[in-house]
C-alpha cells in the first residue's frame, strides 16, 4: 500500500487548489490601502493589481514576478505538485511573458514521509522543465495543512504586457480552457464525481498556458487574463472594471468539463463559489440558468487564457488555437458602458 493511499493529502485540507484563495472582496479591502513605492520602472503593481508584477529593467526587457500556492487538491503528490507549478507558471503567460526560474514555497507536517514531498517537487519540477524555466531553490516550514507552490520570475517586453485593464468595444471575448474544476474536485470530495470527471479536470489543470500564449502573441491582444480562484465572471469583472467596459457573457457558450454541468445541476458548489458571489456583488446582471451561473462562479485551479481581441482578429485566432490543437471558445464580448452581463 503506498503513502498516498494510507495517507489522502486533501483529508489534511480544509481547501485545495484555487478555491482556497482569499475572498476578492476581502483582499481588495486589504489592498487599497498599500500603495507600492513610486518608481517609474514599475509597470504593473498594487495600482491596479494584475496576475504578476512587472519591472522594466532597460527599453527591451522587463522582469515579470509572481507567486502562487494552496493546499492540496488531489491525492496524488507528484500530481498534486504539477498542478500547482502549472498554476503558478501560467501567472507568467498571462502576463505575455516567458518564466525563467521558479522556486518552491512548501509547508508540509513532519509526519508525512519525506519521500511524499519529494514527489510533490518532482511533480513540480517537471512542469518547470517543460515551461523552459529552472527551478533553483525553495523554503519550506512546518505545518499541519499541506501547502505547496512558486514564485516565479520571467521577462516581457515593457511594450509586450498583456494587462487586464485594455478591452475596447467591439472586442469579443475568448477562453482557452473549459470550466468546472472546483465543481469536479468538490464533488470527487464528497464521492459524487462521475467516472473520468476527476481524471479530465486533472488534464486540464496540468496543462500550461504556454502554448495558447505562444499563439495568441502574434495577435497583439488587447487584455488578457487567466482564470483561476476567483472564477469566470469574478475575473472578467475584474476586466470591465479596469478596462472601463462592459462585457457581455454568452450562458450557451460557456464550456464544462467532462461531468461539471451535470454536477452542478444536481447543486454541487464550491465554498469558494459563494466568496465570488459576494465579490462581484451588484455588478453582474445574470438571467441564465443556474447551471450557467454555477460554471461561471466556479473557482478554477490553472484555468485557461481569457482574451480579449478586436473580433476581425478573432476568427483567425480560433483558427489558429485549433490548428495547434488546443482548445477555445468565444463566450462573449466588449461593448461600452459597464458591469457584466451573463445572458
Amino acid at each position: 500500500m503506498s503513502v498516498v493511499e494510507t495517507v489522502p493529502l486533501t483529508s489534511l485540507a480544509k481547501a485545495g487548489g484555487c478555491a482556497a484563495k482569499y475572498a476578492a472582496g476581502r483582499l481588495e479591502t486589504l489592498l487599497a490601502g498599500l500603495v507600492p513605492a513610486e518608481s517609474e520602472n514599475l509597470l504593473v503593481g498594487l495600482d491596479p493589481a494584475d496576475d504578476a508584477a512587472v519591472y522594466r529593467l532597460d527599453d527591451e526587457r522587463a522582469l515579470v514576478f509572481t507567486v502562487d500556492f494552496f493546499p492540496p487538491l488531489v491525492d496524488d503528490p507528484r500530481t498534486f505538485g504539477a498542478i500547482a507549478a502549472t498554476n503558478a507558471l501560467n501567472d507568467v503567460f498571462a502576463m505575455g511573458g516567458t518564466p525563467l526560474l521558479a522556486l518552491s514555497i512548501a509547508a508540509f507536517p513532519e509526519e508525512l514521509p519525506v519521500e511524499v514531498l519529494g514527489e510533490v517537487l518532482s511533480g513540480a519540477d517537471e512542469r518547470v522543465r517543460e515551461a523552459g524555466a529552472i527551478l533553483a531553490g525553495g523554503h519550506t516550514i512546518r505545518d499541519t495543512e499541506p501547502k505547496y507552490g512558486l514564485a516565479v520570475v520571467g521577462t516581457v517586453h515593457p511594450e509586450r504586457i498583456w494587462p487586464k485593464a485594455g478591452a475596447c468595444p467591439g472586442d469579443v471575448l475568448l477562453l482557452t480552457k473549459r470550466l468546472g474544476t472546483g465543481i469536479v474536485l468538490q464533488a470527487q470530495r464528497d464521492g459524487v464525481a462521475p467516472p473520468g470527471a476527476l481524471e479530465a479536470s486533472i488534464e486540464s489543470m496540468l496543462e500550461l498556458n504556454m502554448r495558447a500564449a505562444d499563439v495568441l502573441r502574434p495577435f497583439d491582444p488587447n487584455a488578457v487574463t487567466d482564470v483561476t480562484g476567483f472564477g469566470l465572471l469574478g475575473h472578467v469583472h475584474e476586466l470591465a472594471s479596469r478596462s472601463g467596459v462592459r462585457v457581455t457573457l454568452e450562458a450557451a457558450a460557456l464550456p464544462a468539463l467532462p461531468g461539471a454541468a451535470e454536477l452542478a445541476a444536481a447543486g454541487v458548489r464550491t465554498g469558494g463559489d459563494r466568496r465570488n458571489r459576494d465579490f462581484v456583488g451588484d455588478a453582474v446582471a445574470s438571467d441564465a440558468d443556474p447551471v450557467a451561473e454555477a460554471l461561471a462562479y466556479d473557482p478554477q485551479t490553472a484555468g485557461g487564457l481569457l482574451v480579449s481581441i478586436p473580433a476581425d482578429r478573432g476568427p483567425v485566432l480560433e483558427a489558429s488555437l485549433a490548428g495547434a490543437g488546443l482548445f477555445c471558445a468565444r463566450i462573449g464580448r466588449i461593448d461600452e458602458g459597464e458591469g457584466v452581463l451573463l445572458r
